[in-house]
């Protein structure tokens, strides 16, 4: 499981909370970050992914999860949630999208739902 989150307060809450829910984690608070890392090693099965940050966006890193690894599940969660957003992220890919503040147990359930077959 990745969390990719600029924010570091949210990052530590939301590892926080998966690794409490049994997951195994890794933490990038950049897309550029992830994205080196799915060159590198084995691409996790979900990535918990964060829309507006500074370089590389969600909607950035959405495009270059379909490229390189177009299995790989993603949950969008945004504190800018707006219909076009949602849309797009959707059309990316996205097997579910949360607005901040994310509730705990919602954003579990939509891990669950996305790892899915």
């Amino acid at each position: 499981m990745a969390i990719v989150e600029d924010d570091a307060e949210v990052r530590v809450a939301l590892m926080r909370l998966l690794s409490s829910a049994g997951f195994a984690t890794q933490t990038f608070a950049s897309g550029e970050d992830f994205v080196r890392s799915i060159d590198q090693d084995d691409p996790p099965a979900c990535v918990v992914l964060d829309l507006h940050m500074p370089g590389l966006n969600g909607f950035e890193v959405q495009q270059t999860i379909l490229v390189r690894c177009p299995g790989l599940r993603v949950v969008v969660i945004t504190g800018h949630d707006t219909p076009d957003a949602r849309s797009r992220a959707l059309s990316l890919g996205a097997r579910a999208y949360l607005a901040k503040p994310v509730d705990g147990d919602a954003l579990l359930v939509a891990i669950r739902g996305a790892l899915q077959p």
